[in-house]
């Protein structure tokens, strides 16, 4: 205490709004721990008491009857944190800043402390250039304990910054808001899902029960009226092919003459083909025979030419 009735009313005043805002953050801390852990417990029957809870539960139906089982109820449950847990949000983003601000506002007493000092040093270097140096000697000894006590400010606002910013990292390791949250949320969500969503309707799970109703009576009436259809067409082919067949056999009694004529005149046709070619035989026959005639009249025409020849040159 006798440090700060000395240090200079700047750094007091530091260092208090210091060890206030640590003693609001500790204060804090355990608070938003404490309702965080109060609002878990209080998942269940007493729910509909609470203002979050009861909300969100409301959130979650409303959705539920929308979406049935594809429900986001993540999303649901950090939708209504949001809404309903502002405050907690708050306290806890103030948590998560609160150590970088005690180093900060201990930086601030530095730079502060370190004017003061030099405030007063400057002044007592600007009276040794004066003639007034010898009478004010006996004054040096309170300036330099003033610059001290500026330094002092330096000092002593940045240790407290520093040791509040320790203090309040190792306090929100152990009590962790975040960590509350997270398990508050987690067991908020196995309760919507596993607890409330059995007793609550949905009109999309309807809807697809209907479909899927809907879906069976189109596959039986398809499968009925394509039976239908095959048997139409069955009947169909069945009266065409009895049809083509029996204009087949109609066709085939009424083309039999002319087939037999046709048979008779192929026949015709080859015995008039191996008779001509007797005649063509025979025909070659008499022309080779003819040939060897001409042959021994033109032998014997010459013969009798030469006899007549010789005979007139007698």
């Amino acid at each position: 205490m006798s440090h700060l009735k000395e240090m200079h009313p700047a750094g007091v005043v530091v260092i208090v709004v210091i060890l206030a805002l640590f003693a609001a953050a500790v204060a804090l801390l355990c608070y938003v721990a404490a309702r965080y852990k109060h609002l878990q417990d209080m998942i269940g029957e007493d729910a509909e008491e609470n203002d979050f809870l009861s909300y969100t539960i409301r959130e979650y139906a409303a959705a539920y009857k929308r979406f049935g089982q594809d429900v986001n109820t993540p999303g649901i449950i950090a939708d209504a944190m949001g809404v309903r847990l502002t405050g907690l949000l708050f306290a806890e983003r103030f948590l998560n800043n609160a150590v970088s601000l005690f180093v900060t506002l201990g930086l601030f007493g530095t730079f502060l402390g370190l004017s003061l000092s030099v405030t007063a040093l400057t002044q007592l270097i600007r009276y040794s250039n004066t003639s007034e140096w010898l009478s004010v000697l006996d004054s040096v000894g309170g300036g330099l304990m003033s610059a001290l006590a500026g330094m002092g400010v330096a000092f002593y606002t940045s240790l407290v910054g520093a040791g509040c910013s320790i203090l309040l990292t190792v306090l929100r390791t152990v009590i962790s808001p975040q960590a509350r949250r997270e398990q508050l949320a987690t067991a908020l969500e196995l309760w919507l899902d596993h607890d409330v969503a059995p007793t609550l309707t949905t009109e999309r799970a309807k809807d697809d029960g209907q479909l899927i109703h809907e879906m069976i009576g189109a596959l039986d009436k398809a499968s009925d009226s394509m039976e239908k259809t095959l048997k139409t067409g069955s009947a169909a082919l069945q009266k065409t092919a009895d049809g083509a067949s029996a204009a087949l056999r109609e066709t085939m009694e009424s083309s039999k003459p002319y087939l037999v004529a046709f048979h008779q005149t192929v026949e015709k046709f080859n015995t008039g083909v191996r008779d001509f070619g007797e005649v063509d035989y025979n025909l070659r026959g008499s022309v080779e025979r003819l040939d060897v005639a001409v042959r021994d009249l033109t032998r014997a025409l010459r013969q009798a030419s030469s006899s007549a020849s010789g005979e007139s040159g007698r």
